[in-house]
């Protein structure tokens, strides 16, 4: 067993598995503390490096490109405080963190682990259900449906649709940027009728704008790696084959009289924030349009 504890959280290998622990100390980011232990297989790893400084070195945990659904929802844009795999070392801890390494490269070789993209998720991602409160709404995930709740302070052409509830079956992909504080960050889900729709996502009801507090809209980063877990992989995916699921739409079943009833009632809610003046007729426009699409 290879270990090493610090403050910023504890990385323990036992030849097969490496764990990932988040420190408890305030200055450990929410992110990591509420995405909790992460257990990364040995076939995930594509490398590890310790880089030392004057002060403190940081200990890095590369994962082979498709592994982590985590990695792929987030593509690289992680603040480097909120990477997992990513661990201050104290510098009078630096030998210990050099062993670490050495034995996960040593476990490499010996296992001949290949460095070529895996054409499946090896880690399992965020658990389910999920939950965050963000600066535009409320997001969840319960393995099955992604709903959103928006907030008071949301664009009034979201509110005016209602919650939004996206089935895992209906979505292509999620798209996540994150909050820097000097520029707003964004969670949009992609489902097969969305693919080309590219409002900005203060207007998309399929989109968290993410401008608020960058603390807390880090944490959207949860639900997409969740949802992104239960996506076909991408090695799977072809452009030709978001094309081919498309057409497949305008063959679905009419939709129940229950189903029927709501449309009718969201749309006359609708006209009648228009005739009040609180749509304006764009506004008016792309929330019948949204609202359709759902049905």
């Amino acid at each position: 067993m290879a270990e090493i504890i610090q403050r910023d959280g504890t990385w323990a290998f036992d030849g097969s598995t490496v764990r990932i622990t988040p420190g408890l100390h305030r200055s450990v980011p929410l992110f990591r503390q509420t995405y909790g232990e992460i257990t990364v297989p040995l076939e995930a790893v594509a490398g590890i490096v310790y880089e030392p400084e004057r002060k403190r070195g940081r200990l890095r945990l590369r994962l082979r490109e498709g592994s982590d659904p985590l990695l792929q929802a987030t593509g690289g844009r992680l603040p480097d405080a909120a990477d997992p795999y990513r661990l201050t070392v104290d510098v009078d801890r630096s030998g210990v963190a050099e062993y670490v390494a050495e034995e996960v490269r040593r476990a490499l070789l010996l296992d001949q682990i290949p460095k070529e993209p895996a054409r499946t998720y090896l880690l399992a991602g965020p658990p389910v259900p999920v939950s965050v409160r963000s600066s535009d709404g409320t997001v969840s995930f319960d393995g099955v449906q992604v709903r959103i709740d928006w907030a008071d302070t949301s664009d009034r052409v979201k509110r005016a649709t209602g919650p939004r509830i996206i089935a895992v079956g209906d979505l292509v992909q999620v798209e996540w940027l994150p909050n820097s504080g000097y520029e707003d960050g964004f969670l949009r889900f992609v489902t097969r009728e969305t693919v080309f729709s590219k409002l900005p996502p203060e207007k998309d009801p399929y989109a968290l704008d993410l401008w608020g507090s960058t603390r807390r809209d880090l944490l959207t980063a949860l639900v997409a790696a969740a949802v992104t877990a239960r996506l076909p992989h991408p090695s799977t995916r072809t452009g030709e084959h978001v094309a081919r699921e498309r057409p497949a739409l305008t063959a679905a079943a009419p939709p129940t009289s229950d189903r029927h009833d709501v449309l009718l009632r969201r749309l006359r809610e609708l006209g009648d924030l228009h005739r009040a003046g609180v749509l304006t007729d764009e506004e008016f426009a792309l929330t019948k349009a949204a609202v359709l699409r759902d049905f």
